[in-house]
């Protein structure tokens, strides 16, 4: 469960007052709005990365609103994917269970199972240079649920990848959904995408979430 209250963010030339939403335990929920309305803002103050002045931010019920990113249990895919360029796949998602110290057992596990999820196993050897935008997209939602995350932000995770490769991707989130059973806040310009993911849709506009349809 993933809840805002009263949140204000602040930024030259630019202010969201008392913003305040939830999303419920297990949904898929997405955010919409129009561009530079503050829809990213309001992903990098949950999972830590931007400081609100005002206001909580909850986790599954817990007040997580001073807490640094790495201790939020939050997985995040920021809008181009921020994969380590010096990495091979395998060690991007390895990366956040090694921070963690899991045994190289349990990392292995969970490594065949996002493979097989995601079916990046023939990308594991490689950087990512040379990786198509869908290719990229996978890897980086590999790293963010390697951990077992207890929510998930995708910041337009299908926003720089053509038509063909968004249809496959949308399915491969219902399946990622279907598997992990995760909170997840997806942010997006597309009211398609909002259509075949959402089960609870949000809109920000003129500064404040409301529910929405998926129009």
């Amino acid at each position: 469960m993933i809840e805002l209250r009263g949140i204000t963010i602040r930024v030259p030339g630019f202010e969201l007052r008392d913003i305040g939403f939830e999303v419920d335990q297990g949904a898929y929920a997405t955010l919409m709005g129009p561009t530079g309305c503050g829809k990213t803002s309001i992903l990098e103050v949950i999972c830590g990365i931007r400081k609100p002045q005002a206001g909580r931010v909850s986790i599954n019920g817990e007040d997580v609103t001073k807490r640094k990113p790495g201790e939020r249990g939050i997985g995040y895919v920021p809008q181009d994917g921020a994969l380590f360029p010096t990495m091979t796949v395998r060690d991007q998602i390895a990366f956040a269970m090694s921070l963690r110290r899991w045994d190289k057992k349990k990392q292995q596990r969970r490594l065949d199972d996002l493979s097989e999820l995601l079916r990046i196993g023939h990308l594991l050897k490689r950087k990512p240079h040379g990786l198509s935008g869908g290719e990229e997209q996978r890897v980086a939602l590999g790293r963010a649920l390697a951990f077992y995350p207890r929510v998930l932000l995708l910041d337009e995770p299908l926003s720089a990848i053509d038509e063909a490769t968004r249809g496959q991707m949308i399915d491969l989130l219902k399946q990622v959904r279907e598997h992990e059973g995760i909170t997840t806040l997806h942010v997006t310009h597309s009211s398609s995408e909002a259509r075949a993911l959402a089960g609870q849709a949000l809109r920000l506009q003129n500064g404040m979430v409301v529910n929405a349809s998926a129009e």
